[in-house]
């Protein structure tokens, strides 16, 4: 799983969060900007700060945000403008009631936020979709975890055919989730990496498709990512 952000220790993590709660103190009221993964989708809202007490801050999120929170167990804020320092923050989840959309966070620590380098909104797959490898004159099979515009994860079964650096034709067999038929989708890639220690490997690639192409993995993602907005909608916590 991506690891959507990395912690930062300027002086212990005891005395960071101090510093964090200290400047929160003056900033009861003011909206802060939160933001979580769901399935890879960010799901970013203003939260009102309304209290801090104990080293803890009281917010005032939005109901998909308090959802996500009670399942990562934790929020992601970016930097206030009236801060005494310019990193982003990450807070550990005490509290969170999805119902009256109250969250209370403690452990505050800074963040550099790793998914911002993103350049692509990519979307986990519950069902794994098929994918064709061509290498040499074989076709590896292989399952999509997850997909974006700019490459996909696959689960393989052998990594002997498939090294760092090497170019590869792909097949993407990807449904339409408006009338259920599947589009068989041709792709140029390469292997960025390969790991694990046993089979199933996951392989790592970065796609180079032309317009067509680029269209139709672009469709999916559109219908994937309406698909896990309505599933944080109704899913009841």
């Amino acid at each position: 799983m991506f690891q959507y952000f990395d912690k930062i220790v300027k002086g212990t993590e005891r005395e960071d969060s101090l510093v964090i709660i200290q400047n929160m103190k003056e900033l009861i009221g003011t909206n802060f900007s939160f933001l979580n993964y769901y399935k890879e989708i960010p799901v970013s809202y203003d939260a009102k700060l309304v209290n801090v007490d104990n080293e803890m801050a009281e917010f005032e999120v939005h109901e998909y945000q308090a959802k996500v929170i009670t399942l990562e167990h934790k929020a992601l804020i970016r930097s206030h403008e009236k801060f005494s320092f310019r990193e982003d923050m990450f807070g550990e989840a005490f509290y969170v009631n999805v119902a009256r959309k109250k969250v209370i966070l403690c452990n505050f620590g800074y963040a550099k936020i790793r998914s911002d380098m993103r350049r692509f909104v990519r979307v986990v797959l519950d069902r794994p979709l098929e994918a064709e490898i061509i290498v040499a004159e074989d076709i590896l099979k292989g399952d999509i975890k997850d997909i974006s515009l700019g490459g996909a994860s696959i689960n393989v079964m052998s990594t002997e055919q498939l090294p760092t650096g090497l170019d590869i034709n792909m097949f993407l067999k990807l449904p339409d989730m408006v009338n259920g038929s599947i589009h068989e989708v041709g792709v140029a890639a390469t292997v960025i990496k390969v790991t694990g220690d046993e089979a199933p490997y996951n392989c790592f690639v970065e796609f180079y498709p032309e317009k067509h192409s680029q269209q139709q993995i672009s469709y999916y993602i559109n219908q994937r990512q309406v698909e896990i907005i309505k599933e944080l909608k109704e899913q009841t916590l």
